[in-house]
């Protein structure tokens, strides 16, 4: 009988100790799948990262800008500048100011456009009306747009022209001298250094009469 007894302890003892190892392994088990359930919900609700926007407007932006520099500059002429660049940067371009330049006149701070037009005027000179604006914003007047006459205009006014600056604006002068005035607008292309693609560009702004 005391046998008995002390084989239905130890089975007893050793049932008990299978329970707790299964119910300890439950546990771990059961705590194993609360982190990855944490995890998984973790990763659900990390942002999702934005979406690159396209700037429209400095798509529609030009990639250079075409400026037309006139008057008391030391290098006239037509160039090509960058957006966001500003009027000292094509004087700059343009080999800077004359000794003679009235720098005053001039907003050196102010942003270039494309098709622009930056007249410099010289010291005690009233600027003309069609400075530092877009290429074909002429002023208007009782008579509509400004049209220059090539046989009674000054070397400034000469200058307002798209492509001619101060060189340019003595030869027409100097050719009217000579010939006697001009007959015709066409006779523009007599002048040296004025051929078939400048006289384009002032065809429509000039006159003889």
């Amino acid at each position: 009988m005391k046998l008995l007894k002390k084989y239905k302890i130890a089975v007893l003892i050793a049932a008990a100790a299978a329970f707790l190892l299964i119910y300890q392994s439950q546990e771990q088990d059961s705590g194993g799948g609360k982190a990855d359930l944490l995890d998984e919900e973790a990763v659900l609700m990390e942002p999702e990262p934005a979406e690159t926007t396209t700037d429209q407007s400095a798509e529609s932006q030009p990639e250079e800008l075409i400026v037309d520099v006139k008057g008391e500059v030391k290098a006239p002429g037509v160039y090509e500048m960058k957006p966001g660049e500003r009027y000292h940067h094509v004087i700059d371009a343009a080999g800077g100011l004359t000794e003679h330049a009235d720098a005053a006149q001039i907003n050196l701070a102010a942003l270039l456009e494309d098709g622009m037009v930056v007249q410099v005027p010289k010291i005690g000179e009233v600027p003309n009306e069609l400075t530092q604006q877009p290429a074909g914003a002429h002023a208007s007047g009782a008579g509509g747009d400004k049209v220059v006459n090539l046989n009674k205009a000054s070397s400034e006014e000469l200058q307002t022209l798209t492509g001619i600056g101060p060189a340019k604006a003595e030869a027409i002068i100097a050719y009217r001298e000579e010939a006697g005035g001009f007959k015709a607008v066409e006779d523009l292309m007599n002048v040296s250094g004025i051929g078939e693609k400048s006289f384009e560009k002032v065809k429509d702004s000039i006159s003889v009469k």
